[in-house]
């Protein structure tokens, strides 16, 4: 199981949630099986809002799941599409969000609870 989680810095578990996927300055994606972490830097994270391409900004890495404070329907569309289930992310660190994924605690954003504009987290 691969979690990506956008963040605000690439200090790996340590690393805070960021509030909006397209935007976020990083990617951090956890390998829950094998308890590593990798790290991508969000080239796309200037798009203009609702262009984001989010299987592009994942540069082609395979992953499960994204967690994230909000995203929008167009975003969950396509990893939904692509075969990625989208959560909620709480406040906090990478660290604190994979426990909360583990416990089943986190809410799955679905196309009709999904963001309609920024202010919605």
């Amino acid at each position: 199981m691969k979690i990506c989680i956008p963040t605000e810095t690439n200090q790996g578990k340590s690393a805070q949630v960021y509030g909006h996927f397209g935007s976020a300055p990083y990617f951090t994606i956890c390998d829950v099986k094998n308890d590593t972490i990798e790290i991508i830097d969000n080239a796309n994270q200037h798009h203009e809002h609702g262009m984001c391409q989010p299987l592009n900004a994942l540069a082609g890495k395979i992953v499960d799941v994204v967690v994230v404070g909000g995203m929008g329907a167009r975003a969950v569309m396509k990893l939904n599409e692509g075969g990625i289930k989208t959560y909620r992310a709480i406040a906090g660190s990478v660290e604190e969000v994979i426990k909360r994924f583990k416990d089943g605690t986190l809410e799955e954003i679905t196309i009709e609870n999904a963001c309609a504009s920024h202010g919605c987290h």
